[in-house]
């Protein structure tokens, strides 16, 4: 056995299964990654088969263990993170009971409404119903829909059988879990989004029976709660042997995607801030105590860092438009386009947003491609392309998009810093969209901040799967990571372009209250 030791971290993301093997100072040295497609669905429906989870995750994993880029003898333990709200029902045996609800599945939402209503109403929501979830769990479910407890009121309303058969309803990386060593456990912050959690003291989080109560569902369907940093237990023989480790390794509970970034961005101290551009997005920083801005859906959740809690605030879309704009706009076969998008296309895409000027020629991209969370929360909002002319060309549409993006997450970073008290700055930026320098460049400038790109930003939600494996093995401290993060490149904002972009988000911000209405009545069930 070789003196450098190895974690497999397991990255399951709406897009696909990443596994791999993650050096103890945070060096990535094997990865593999396989597709998994969304199912989209009449009434807001979108589902993945937990079962092509699995069997990506078989493949990636043997092409990690067999690469020869570490002995497997040196691999110490494993570690998931996994994408929260993406919603597994099983039966006693373990057996998933229906394709998994994703986080983008909202055909819940009239369960939640109902639910959550009452009057005086706020918002949408009971004001006394409100302010018991605010004062117990930090936040409350979201009535988009999406959360993990619209999943749950979904199947217990739509498909009464399947919850009378249900043994738990679990959050994906806790799925994960269970095939990998037959125990079932939630961390503190995988259960947040069934929003029945009490998080008043962050040393003992647990299941709330009057919050409980008020969502209607059953306790004994919901996961015991462990720390992130528990050891779940060891890998079972059956499943070490099919990807090619030694029997016995150890499994960490590990958290979900948010909590798992922020270690691996590096951005572990409090108020030590980071954003998350993949799919999704998001801008968070750690806090010593819970806080809650209920009208901007910003809420407190537990870390994976024993005693912290960490604010949270994820937009919906963000990759998912380059995705878009590539797939059903640009590259869409039809009578005019006859071909698949070049194997470099979002390089090429880079390059097209490189050349347009900051402001992409007056345009403004909404991303609300599938509603947003934060700082609304409206399932009903949908994409826009505003102030196109005839003189309009598709590089400034590119450009649009990428800023577009920027301003949504400049939209709810505003709110973050007002609830911490304080200026987020400088940034560590992480995730696929990350790698592009163009998109980084155009986050410090709209942003009005220094973003600093972390080396391998895709990688970062692996990187901290590992070091909360590696934490839950004694192996580190969450105070060595700081030192472990190696940056690739630092984007200082240009004071050239700040008229362009204060005048640009001036307006994106007040699109939503524009828009809102039109969206409602369109998109009304």
């Amino acid at each position: 056995m070789g003196e450098r030791k190895y974690i497999l971290a397991i990255d399951h993301g709406t897009s696909g299964v990443r596994t791999t093997l993650v050096a103890l100072d945070g060096e990535v040295v094997d990865c593999a990654t396989e597709a998994t497609p969304v199912r989209y669905l009449p009434g807001g429906g979108a589902e993945q088969d937990p079962d092509e989870w699995w069997r990506a995750f078989v493949a990636t994993a043997r092409r990690v263990t067999g690469g020869g880029s570490a002995a497997v003898d040196d691999v110490i333990g494993v570690g998931c993170s996994s994408t929260y709200s993406s919603t597994v029902v099983v039966d006693a045996a373990g057996r998933h009971l229906l394709p998994a609800l994703t986080w983008l599945d909202a055909r819940g939402a009239p369960h939640v409404r109902r639910r959550m209503g009452g009057w005086p109403s706020v918002k949408g929501y009971g004001a006394a119903k409100a302010l018991r979830f605010l004062r117990v769990a930090g936040g409350a479910p979201t009535l988009s829909g999406k959360d993990s407890i619209a999943h749950m009121m979904f199947v217990q309303q739509e498909r009464p059988e399947v919850y009378r058969a249900a043994d738990r309803f679990l959050e994906s990386k806790d799925w994960f879990n269970l095939r990998l060593t037959g125990r079932v456990a939630a961390s503190f912050d995988s259960a947040m989004l069934f929003w029945a959690t009490d998080t008043r003291d962050i040393e003992r989080v647990r299941w709330d029976p009057g919050l409980i109560a008020a969502l209607g569902v059953d306790r004994e369907k919901l996961p015991p709660l462990r720390r992130a940093t528990d050891v779940l237990g060891p890998l079972l023989d059956g499943v070490a042997d099919e990807i090619g480790l030694p029997r016995g390794l150890p499994v960490a509970v590990g958290a979900a995607d948010l909590a798992s970034a922020c270690v691996g961005s590096g951005a572990v101290e409090d108020y030590a801030g980071h954003v998350y551009l993949g799919t999704s997005s998001w801008v968070l920083c750690h806090v010593p105590e819970r806080r809650i801005d209920p009208f901007h859906a910003v809420a407190s959740l537990p870390s994976a860092i024993p005693g912290k809690y960490f604010c949270a605030d994820e937009q919906d879309s963000a990759g998912a438009c380059l995705e878009f704009l590539l797939r059903n706009v640009l590259f869409r076969k039809n009578a005019l386009v006859d071909r698949e998008p070049p194997a470099d296309a979002l390089r090429r895409m880079d390059e097209v947003a490189a050349g347009v000027a900051p402001g992409a020629g007056g345009l403004l991209f909404a991303p609300w491609l599938n509603g947003e969370k934060t700082p609304v929360d409206d399932e009903a909002l949908r994409g826009s392309l505003c102030n196109v002319s005839l003189t309009t060309t598709s590089d400034e549409i590119v450009r649009a998009v990428y800023e577009g993006v920027a301003h949504n997450v400049r939209w709810v970073l505003g709110y973050v810093e007002k609830l911490v008290g304080r200026r987020l700055d400088p940034l560590h930026i992480v995730g696929g969209g990350a790698q592009s320098a163009v998109w980084c460049r155009i986050f410090a400038d709209a942003l009005d901040r220094t973003m600093r790109q972390v080396r391998e930003p895709r990688h970062a939600n692996a990187r901290g799967a590992a070091w909360i494996a590696a934490v839950a093995l004694g192996r580190m401290r969450f105070e060595d990571i700081p030192g472990l993060v190696r940056l690739a490149e630092e984007f200082r904002p240009d004071p050239a372009t700040r008229a362009t972009y204060d005048r640009a988000f001036g307006e994106f911000a007040r699109l939503y209250g524009s828009q809102k209405g039109m969206y409602r009545r369109l998109n009304a069930r």
